[in-house]
């Protein structure tokens, strides 16, 4: 099969690539451009592992060809953060221990920076309808909602975080 010449645009910068017709956007972004953040899992888009965001709205990778995502801005969960310092959204993880073997990690984050992008202040119910998609084998749910709500309201107190604001 023959290669075909594509740009895209990860995390703001153009990406000229050639790729296969069939190739997944999960396995360019993993195999040609070395970030493996965007995890392959059950490879069906049930897990949600994979997922990152198109537009800004979150999209199962393994599913997306390379070739539909030209046009579109693609942002991975390395685009969370901002050089070495980690986004509110990551570091509300890391202080409510809603990280645990990291396999969904990226998945939910990327579904839950979709979701504070759009929304202030969500409840419980709209985080995890939003996160819905996600599937945590670990079962952490509960630390992982509370993560997500604290980012969604970085000016009040958590007495449970490790990091002072």
């Amino acid at each position: 099969m023959e290669k075909l010449q594509i740009t895209l645009n990860i995390n703001g910068k153009d990406q000229a690539l050639l790729v296969q017709p069939n190739d997944t956007l999960l396995e360019v972004l993993r195999d040609e451009l070395d970030l493996t953040g965007s995890k392959e899992s059950c490879s069906e888009g049930i897990c949600g592992s994979c997922t990152i965001q198109m537009d800004g709205k979150p999209v199962r990778s393994c599913l997306t060809l390379a070739m539909e995502a030209q046009g579109t801005k693609i942002k991975t969960v390395e685009g969370l953060a901002n050089g070495d310092e980690l986004s509110n959204l990551q570091q509300s993880f890391i202080d409510h221990g809603a990280v645990q073997c990291g396999i969904c990690t990226p998945g939910m984050l990327m579904s839950a920076d979709a979701l504070l992008s759009e929304t202030l202040n969500p409840d419980d119910t709209t985080i995890r309808q939003a996160l819905s998609g996600n599937i945590c084998r670990c079962t952490g749910y509960s630390k992982i909602v509370e993560a997500v709500a604290h980012a969604g309201k970085p000016e009040k107190s958590c007495p449970d975080c490790q990091t002072k604001e």
